[in-house]
Parts: structure tokens; C-alpha cells; sequence
């Protein structure tokens, strides 16, 4: 497989989401997401909902895009639930709630926190992020914003009859819609209003809808592109961070514009519907273009004959070096004058950037390293062959008592150490 990130296709990273079949604990994520992140250039990497996950996710890297869709409650510890009392809910509520919407009450801590860490993850690099209906709730989590645990609870009791909304309906489960008004001169209102409506003309679509939480308090850095009547926020966005172009884009949507389709059909109910994840995969491949061109690596360069030639003695002089290095001197005193001549055009070598510059002529000092080892051989040989001599010329007394100076002196040495070690160990312990 090749290392040349150009070839690698934009990755968009989708938690799954985890259920009970068969006994058995099943991670799966909704085919029309893949289907359309696929169609648009696009290679959806599944994140399985696996413990620990969080801790090594950039594991996954490269990250171009993150997609964020479908799961349960959001733990109501990771936003702040205190900001208004008066809709604070009772215990007997909670345990209502819990049996009414037992599929989506069930708490799931660490797919919380893979999705958390991964949305922060985007904040942090600017990387390109998309959440529908749970992934919108997490995006506003991360960025400080709240949620409403029940809607019809906290939200729907405070408005008037004419203006409350049925955002879940079991008994009619895809089939159900709403209706919001989108809000001009946002991307939501340029995908979904008809060729004959102005920019700044009001629109209104019919959503569908499975969540019985939702945004309560919308995080300060988001602006609303969309409204039920019942005031619930069903589509933002960051407006700094969005030019699908110059690959940005960070945006929640409440509804599934991907299941918004005509009964028995893979229409859509309106064309406006894939354009989440068309911009949405146009903002991954521009970061990867904009990522790739950070972190690429240049091409070979094609060498000459006299280049080449230079090429085989850098290569020889890294071998001589390494072997001086780690076994000794042994056979390369012969081609010494080639850790030299590597050396020179290494350090010499002003064709590339100053990056590659400095590196080669970090590459150099090594070679010349070797060369300075090489020295220190010669050296030590001659001292020894110098000490031999003059051994050679002393007496046998002399020898003698030039080897107890040396046991005695070593003994000495040894005490000494073994005294300053053991004032070390007490001041560590004490």
C-alpha cells in the first residue's frame, strides 16, 4: 500500500451506534449515511462503540471529516442542567420518561464520551464535522451549550396549544413530519428554497423527527437556520467556520435530511435533502487537499549521473558510520575517505528547502561523527601500543607495584562510589 497521502481517499469518521440482537451487543450506523458520503467522494470509517476507544482515537488518523448521527440520551452531567430551576425535573418525571422512551433514555456513557472527544477534536483543528439529530446535540454540548432532557416536559407545557410540536411519533415512526421555518441568508435556506424564492424569502419545510431532547440553550459561537413552532432550534451552525471550499464546515441539524424520502421510494421529499452531505463531503475533500498540502512529502527527485554516483557514497558512508557505531572499527578503515566525501556534500547541499537543508546537514555531523571515531581509534591505538613499549621496559618489580597501584586505587574507587550511592538512595527516601 502506498505512503503517499495524496492517494488516500477523504475519511470521515462515523461513531456507531449499539444495540441488542439476539443476546448479543450489535454496533451498526444507518445505511443512507453511508450511502451518501459515498456517493459524493467521500470513505466512511466506522468508530466502533467500544470501551476505551476514546483514549486512542487519533489512532484514526487521517481525519478529514467527522459524522456524527443517531444514538441515545445524552448524559445529562456533561451540561449544566442548573441554569433554570424552574424546569428542573421531578424523579417521578425521569422514571416517565424512561419507560415512555426506553430505547433512547438508556444512558451510554462511553459512546458519550468517543463523540464528545471527537467533536472537540474538530473545534480544536477546524476539521469538518456534521451532526444529525443526537450529533447536533453533542456539538452544542461540547461547545457549552444545553439541552432539554424531555420536550414535552420542559418545552411544550409553556407554549401555547396552537404552537406545540409532536417531535416523536411511535405509532407512525418514519412517516411523521413537522414543520419549521428555516431562517434566511443561511446554507439551510440556500438548499432548500425553490429556484422562484428570493434569498431572503421565508421558507417552510416539513422535517421529520425521532428525539424527544433537543437544544435548549444553543451555544454562543452557533447561529439558528431553523425554527419549530414551538421555538425548538432545528438547524445551526458556526458562520466563521463555514466555506465548504476552503474545506470549513461545522453545522448540527435536528431532523434526517437523509431519511426525508417519498414512501416506497429513494426520492426525496425535497431537493434541498443530500445537500448536507454534499457540502458537507465538498469541506473534507478541500481539508484533506488543505491537510495533504501541510504534511506531503516531496516527490524523488531525479539525479544525474554525477549526482547518483554522490548518492551510492552517502548511502556507503551511513553504513561505515553505523558500523563504527555499534561493532567497533572492524574492516572500515579502507574507506574512510568516503565518510569524508559524504560528509562534504551533505553538509554542501543547498538544492532543496531550508528544511531538508538542515536535516541533510544533521545527516552530515553523523557521518562526520563517524570520521571524528575513527580518530579516536587511531589514537587510543597508538597510547596503547606506546604503553606496550614502555611496559615492556620496566622491571618485574616495577610492574609489580604498578599493578597494586592500580588494584588499591580501584578499591578506593569502589568505596568511595558505593558511599556516594548511598547517600543518593537516603535523600530519596528521606
Amino acid at each position: 500500500m502506498s505512503s503517499d497521502l495524496s492517494v488516500i481517499l477523504p475519511r470521515v469518521l462515523i461513531v456507531s451506534r449499539r444495540t441488542l440482537r439476539k443476546n448479543k451487543f450489535v454496533d451498526f450506523v444507518g445505511e443512507y449515511h453511508l450511502d451518501l458520503i459515498v456517493s459524493y467522494g467521500a470513505v466512511p470509517v466506522i468508530v466502533p462503540r467500544v470501551s476505551g476507544v476514546h483514549t486512542f482515537l487519533t489512532s484514526f488518523e487521517p481525519i478529514h471529516g467527522v459524522l456524527l448521527c443517531e444514538g441515545q440520551d445524552i448524559e445529562p452531567c456533561w451540561y449544566d442542567q442548573e441554569d433554570d430551576l424552574k424546569s428542573s425535573l421531578s424523579q417521578e418525571e425521569l422514571e416517565e420518561i424512561r419507560k415512555l422512551h426506553a430505547s433512547d433514555a438508556a444512558i451510554d456513557k462511553e459512546k458519550d464520551s468517543i463523540e464528545l472527544s471527537l467533536a472537540k477534536l474538530c473545534l480544536e483543528r477546524n476539521i469538518p464535522y456534521l451532526g444529525i439529530c443526537r450529533g447536533s446535540q453533542v456539538l452544542n454540548v461540547a461547545c457549552g451549550g444545553t439541552l432539554y432532557q424531555d420536550i414535552d416536559k420542559e418545552l411544550s407545557k409553556m407554549c401555547h396549544e396552537s404552537q406545540r410540536v409532536m417531535h416523536i411519533n411511535y405509532d407512525d415512526y418514519d412517516g411523521h413530519r413537522h414543520k419549521v421555518k428555516l431562517v434566511e441568508n443561511t446554507p439551510l435556506h440556500r438548499w432548500f428554497r425553490g429556484e422562484e424564492e428570493k434569498e431572503d424569502e421565508q421558507v417552510e419545510i416539513w422535517v421529520n423527527s425521532y428525539h424527544h431532547q433537543g437544544v435548549k440553550r444553543l451555544a454562543q459561537r452557533f447561529v439558528p437556520m431553523a425554527f419549530a413552532s414551538d421555538g425548538l432550534v432545528e438547524g445551526f451552525y458556526d458562520p466563521d467556520a463555514y466555506s465548504p471550499e476552503d474545506g470549513k464546515f461545522i453545522m448540527g441539524l435536528q431532523f434526517h435530511p437523509e431519511r426525508m424520502r417519498k414512501p416506497d421510494s429513494d426520492e426525496f421529499d425535497y431537493p434541498g435533502c443530500p445537500f448536507a452531505y454534499k457540502e458537507f463531503v465538498k469541506a473534507v475533500i478541500a481539508y484533506q487537499k488543505k491537510l495533504n498540502s501541510l504534511t506531503s512529502v516531496p516527490k524523488t527527485l531525479k539525479l544525474n549521473k554525477e549526482m547518483e554516483n554522490k548518492r551510492k557514497i552517502i548511502v556507503r558512508s551511513f553504513s561505515l558510520a553505523k558500523n563504527l557505531y555499534t561493532m567497533g572499527r572492524g574492516n572500515c578503515s579502507s574507506k574512510e575517505s568516503e565518510l569524508e566525501v559524504g560528509a562534504e556534500f551533505l553538509e554542501s547541499n543547498t538544492a532543496l528547502s531550508v528544511q531538508q537543508e538542515n536535516r541533510l546537514k544533521q545527516m552530515g555531523a553523523t557521518v562526520r561523527n563517524a570520521g571524528s571515531y575513527v580518530e579516536r581509534l587511531k589514537l587510543n591505538e597508538g597510547r596503547e601500543k606506546m604503553a606496550k613499549i614502555v611496559m615492556g621496559k620496566m622491571s618485574v618489580e616495577q610492574l609489580s607495584d604498578l599493578l597494586s597501584f592500580y588494584r588499591t586505587m580501584g578499591q578506593i574507587c569502589s568505596q568511595v562510589l558505593e558511599r556516594k550511592l548511598h547517600d543518593v538512595v537516603n535523600d530519596l527516601t528521606s
